[in-house]
């Protein structure tokens, strides 16, 4: 039995470093084979066999950690479900705390000014206490709430008590605003993929019904007005109109479509009123595979990400170790008083939580996720991101990817007696059974009516072509391999795509099939050389079609003649050969074995093909090569917003605990190292949602 997926949202999560330790201990359960916290979408993933078990102990793990988190079932919420926060009652207690704050502040008498100092202190920071009580007694010390917690009764204690509770205000104010901004930013890439039509107009009795779009099934009729979206993928059997595809692909050009065209879900119709047959129900639909792939794709983490989880799990025990030693060493050896050292290490307590860090990293990533998805490039995880930053060489495959893959018959050449009209039959009769685009082209160059029982005995030669008796005669229809296989005799200096036709061993003649190379594919490849990427070419094609394609194109390194198991050989020499990442570029038509090899994998275009969705770990939704140079800016934009903001947030923390070793930094300083260094870079993560074309 096979591992399946779970997923649940977590209602209620708001502490970065928490989840990193929910993540932690659950992927510790027997019985887990895989976990990932999501943090940004407030999501869990399990992959196990025993759900039960499984999900009752993570749940008993996560209220342990964050007793006011719920465990939901993602089948069990609304789309739409999103937490409110009450922020205007926190203001309130907030305002009410701030009143007795300066009541102590005036007040002469001692014992009043620590009473009102206290109420102040339980009305500002009342719940942090209590979340630290309550998980000092589960044995959970290191976390934000024991930290901020020690540091503030410390102040108390030394009588430092209104930068006891003016830290402490400060610091919940932080928070909020911190809350605030990352929950503008979930909104934000949310917004990006408005895709999903909630309701639809079902069609019965030829009257619209207004119902859910998971209701809809395979053959329902629906009725789809101007302005709004396509829910479910389809096929248009009433009415003429124009789509909006730029939520699906990028593209901004609008899409023609009439009676007999399919639709894709996520689509809005710009013009007319048009009936469209359900083909997919919702879960099968294309709006929800993006959604899906793009959610689910917090879950494979990058090395940073990963990196950064590790290093938050010890650098609090360490500064809090430090701040114990800073307390008691020096005045032990004579330098200072103990209020003094104890003020300091209070100081070394409040830098001491990473929450900068946690949240900002998968935030940035996801956002740059996000962005991609945007403009019709559905990058599975945050991983494949720092793939694409490191690339040293990127693999095309030549037809569909650097040409248009939109075949015709160029030229039909007769040979030994044959004339055109007998090539072109004998070999659209035989390629009448493949779909592979050559076939396609030639069947609809012959254009006449084909009686497939004329033909019998087929045997497809991966890669090369096909055998058939056809009226009684055999006839092979091919490529230069196939011929010589069979002892035909052929012409190997030909340029173009040739298909030969051997008719009872005898060369009837060759078609020559015309590709055309995409207007940006020598802009893609010279802008990837500026960038230090190696570029090279794979293709089934015969020598002189690839050099000219080589050629045109600037690509030095390529290889021709190659069977769907020769690409998988040759791009594992490749991989070999180079230092760093590589790449494979492909349509999705029988790529997928090299898709799943390579570093990461792209497929162009495929949208609808499961088996390329599947396989790819990038998959761009439209046929624009420009998308794989503009995944890999994308990605290096992001990369370069992680690294600002681990910077900034490390900067400023070592600085401040610098400054206070030597007694040059106060508490308020802090609390600005640890929250409003946390806002900071929460804030410049949402640059990446801004980033230009």
């Amino acid at each position: 039995m096979r591992d399946l997926k779970y997923e649940y949202y977590l209602e209620g999560l708001g502490c970065a470093n928490c989840a990193a330790k929910m993540e932690k201990r659950i992927k510790e359960i027997e019985g887990v084979e895989f976990a990932s916290i999501d943090f940004v979408n407030k999501k869990l993933i399990i992959e196990t066999k025993n759900v039960e078990s499984v999900s009752k102990e993570a749940e008993n793990i996560i209220k342990s950690i964050e007793s006011h988190v719920n465990m939901v079932s993602i089948n069990n919420i609304d789309d739409r479900l999103e937490e409110k926060r009450e922020f205007k009652s926190q203001f309130i207690q907030y305002l009410i705390g701030v009143v007795f704050f300066l009541i102590m502040i005036f007040s002469k008498n001692e014992n009043l000014k620590l009473t009102f100092a206290f109420i102040s202190y339980i009305l500002v920071g009342g719940d942090i206490v209590f979340k630290a009580l309550k998980n000092i007694i589960k044995g959970q010390v290191f976390d934000e709430n024991f930290l901020m917690t020690v540091a503030t009764f410390g102040a108390f204690l030394i009588g430092e008590y209104p930068e006891a509770i003016s830290v402490m205000l400060f610091y919940k104010i932080g928070e909020t605003l911190q809350d605030m901004a990352v929950d503008k930013s979930r909104k934000s890439i949310k917004n990006l993929l408005k895709l999903k039509a909630e309701f639809a107009n079902l069609l019965k009795d030829n009257k619209p019904i207004k119902v859910k779009i998971e209701e809809l099934k395979i053959d329902d009729i629906i009725l789809v007005k101007a302005g709004e979206r396509i829910p479910v993928d389809g096929v248009v059997v009433e009415g003429v109109s124009s789509l909006d595809t730029s939520a699906l692909t990028g593209e901004t050009m609008p899409y023609f479509v009439n009676e007999g065209k399919e639709v894709l879900s996520g689509s809005i119709n710009l013009d007319g009123i048009i009936k469209v047959k359900v083909t997919k129900p919702y879960k099968d639909s294309t709006v929800k595979r993006i959604l899906d792939l793009v959610e689910n794709a917090a879950a494979n983490k990058a090395k940073t990400e990963n990196f950064i989880t590790k290093f938050a799990r010890y650098y609090t025990p360490i500064v809090v170790g430090l701040s114990f030693l800073l307390s008691v060493l020096p005045p032990f050896l004579g330098y200072g008083s103990f209020k003094e050292w104890i003020y300091r290490a209070l100081i070394f307590l409040v830098v001491s939580c990473p929450c900068a860090l946690v949240i900002s990293i998968p935030l940035s990533f996801f956002s740059g996720i996000g962005l991609a998805s945007k403009r019709g490039i559905l990058i599975k995880g945050s991983n494949y991101i720092e793939v694409l930053c490191d690339l040293k060489t990127v693999v095309f495959d030549k037809t569909g990817t650097l040409t248009l893959g939109k075949f015709k018959v160029s030229d039909i050449v007769p040979m030994n007696g044959f004339n055109k009209e007998d090539v072109l039959k004998y070999a659209a009769y035989v390629e009448s059974f493949s779909n592979h685009p050559i076939a396609v082209s030639i069947v609809k160059e012959y254009g006449e009516y084909i009686d497939k029982n004329k033909v019998t005995q087929l045997k497809e030669i991966a890669g090369q072509g096909l055998i058939a008796v056809v009226e009684g005669k055999k006839v092979i229809v091919g490529n230069l391999n196939l011929m010589k296989l069979n002892g035909i005799e052929v012409l190997e200096e030909l340029s173009g795509t040739v298909v030969f036709v051997a008719v009872e061993g005898i060369l009837a003649g060759y078609i020559i099939i015309s590709d055309t190379i995409k207007d940006s594919s020598k802009q893609v490849i010279e802008a990837l050389n500026k960038l230090n990427i190696d570029t090279v070419m794979l293709t089934g094609d015969n020598k002189n079609s690839a050099e000219n394609v080589a050629g045109q194109l600037g690509i030095k390194q390529y290889y021709y003649g190659l069977l769907p198991q020769d690409k998988v050989e040759r791009f594992n020499e490749i991989k070999k050969e180079t230092s760093g990442k590589v790449a494979f570029v492909g349509d999705g038509i029988n790529d997928a074995p090299v898709l799943k090899i390579s570093d990461v994998g792209i497929a162009m275009g495929a949208l609808g093909q499961d088996a390329a969705i599947e396989a790819a770990d990038i998959v761009i939704t439209n046929d624009e090569i420009e998308k794989v140079y503009e995944a890999i800016n994308i990605s290096k934009y992001t990369r370069k917003i992680v690294w600002q903001n681990i910077i900034l947030a490390l900067s400023v923390k070592i600085l401040v605990l610098a400054l206070a070793a030597i007694g040059l930094s106060n508490m308020w300083e802090a609390v600005f190292a640890d929250v409003g260094v946390a806002l900071l870079a929460v804030l410049n993560s949402r640059r990446i949602l801004k980033m230009n074309r």
